[in-house]
């Protein structure tokens, strides 16, 4: 190889290390302003883990992919998690606290209520399972 493409390369590899510090640095400081921000939810009871599923009723993504996704998790895990679906235009107010910018955006929240993973995104069945099992 040339020394001009090991220097793209490292260039690359370097862009795309400082993309995800990036992304996970955004991820804790929206994580951190939702716990500090938002408050407690009332319709989130104390002593359960808890998924809050934001959305709206447009969001296509929402309904055939993200919807199911977490009705098969329901289903895996039962009652041991509580599923609070939030809809983000009738309630701006609640996803803007909570640093909800596009939907589906869902929040994994331990059982005192904090949030401890955010999902911007459809987020597959698989990875919210092993969210919980995080923070377990």
């Amino acid at each position: 190889m040339t020394p001009e493409i090991l220097l793209r390369l490292a260039l690359t590899i370097a862009i795309i290390g400082i993309g995800w510090a990036f992304y996970r640095l955004a991820n804790r400081v929206i994580l951190q302003r939702a716990y500090y921000k938002a408050g407690k939810l009332e319709s989130v009871q104390p002593g359960r883990p808890a998924l809050l599923y934001f959305t709206t009723p447009t969001c296509a993504p929402c309904k055939i992919i993200q919807r199911p996704a977490i009705q098969q998790l329901k289903t895996q895990v039962g009652e041991q998690l509580q599923v609070v679906e939030i809809d983000a235009s009738l309630h701006p107010e609640i996803a803007s606290r909570w640093g909800v910018l596009s939907v589906p955006t869902t929040f994994i929240l331990d059982s005192q209520g904090r949030p401890r993973h955010v999902n911007h995104g459809v987020a597959p069945t698989d990875k919210l399972l092993k969210q919980l099992e995080n923070i377990s």
